[in-house]
């Protein structure tokens, strides 16, 4: 297996021969031996429940024990390196974020590094993911999303943002846009 990521909380590696990713987490040497075990067994399991729930706008879950998760690789390119010069993809964007907060869930750190192109927009690394109901937690994932293509997108970001809120179209669009807008006014006042 080839090492293909590191994350905050384990590595990700690449089983060529089954077309497999390989989401190893590791244990944390400050952390009691036991309550590091349960952490990562209780959120191994929170997001490979979320991986079945969200298939196909996700990886493929295969299998998961109580420290690894073995999912479908994706073949694509990672969004950040293709937007820039796609940004026409911001719709494409809004309906699978839309499928996302439609099924009540919050991604948590929603940015182009998480999401792959691959003829369609796929969504991965739910490490930071819940799922939530709260019209505020769906809007801090959007405002955590323009923030990304702010930083990132910078040259295209008015462009993809607009064409994104055209689209973006889960049943409580007008709450979290409304609630959004406190949000932002919340870190501009900070």
């Amino acid at each position: 297996m080839e090492l293909i990521g590191v994350g905050a909380e384990g590595k990700i590696y690449l089983d060529a021969v089954r077309g497999e990713a390989v989401k190893k987490r590791l244990p944390k040497t400050y952390r009691h031996p036991t309550l590091d075990k349960n952490l990562i067994s209780r959120r191994t399991r929170a997001e490979s429940k979320l991986l079945k729930k969200l298939y196909p706008i996700s990886p493929r879950l295969i299998k998961n024990t109580d420290d690894e998760i073995v999912m479908e690789y994706i073949k694509g390119e990672l969004l950040r390196d293709v937007l820039d010069d796609n940004p026409n993809l911001a719709s494409e964007i809004a309906k699978t974020v839309t499928i996302l907060h439609d099924k009540d869930v919050v991604h948590g750190d929603l940015t182009t590094s998480n999401m792959i192109f691959d003829g369609k927009i796929r969504i991965i690394d739910f490490g930071l993911a819940k799922t939530s109901t709260k019209i505020e937690d769906k809007a801090v994932d959007l405002h955590l999303f323009r923030q990304a293509l702010i930083s990132k997108h910078f040259r295209v970001e008015n462009e993809v943002w607009e064409d994104f809120i055209k689209t973006y179209a889960p049943k409580q669009k007008k709450e979290i846009l409304n609630r959004l807008e406190k949000v932002v006014l919340r870190g501009r006042n900070k």
